[in-house]
């Protein structure tokens, strides 16, 4: 299973948005991997978001880049407050249903 998730720096007053199969593990190595990236530079992050994205990868890509291309910061609040409805998720990303919400 593939879940989209989102990360929040308070620092930085920044949202980031990701896929993967272990959200939870992917917010531990966006603050603890010793690589000079985007996620390293507004450390501390808090995952504050995630949802199911289905099984397959490439969907999750998919709706991940949806996400990225409407950078809407308001858009990642509508995710944010809706994710535990998984027909209103699927109405904003454009996709047919999500099977299991998680947080």
């Amino acid at each position: 299973m593939y879940y989209i998730y989102i990360l929040f720096s308070e620092s930085s007053d920044k949202y980031y948005v990701g896929y993967s199969d272990d959200p939870i593990r992917r917010e531990i190595e966006h603050n603890t991997k010793p690589f000079n990236t985007y996620t390293s530079k507004h450390r501390p992050w808090k995952l504050v978001a995630s949802f199911s994205a289905g099984e397959s990868r490439s969907e999750a890509i998919r709706i991940e880049r949806y996400i990225k291309k409407q950078k809407s910061r308001i858009f990642i609040l509508k995710l944010i407050a809706h994710q535990h409805d998984p027909e209103q998720i699927a109405r904003l990303v454009r996709v047919s249903s999500f099977r299991e919400v998680r947080v």
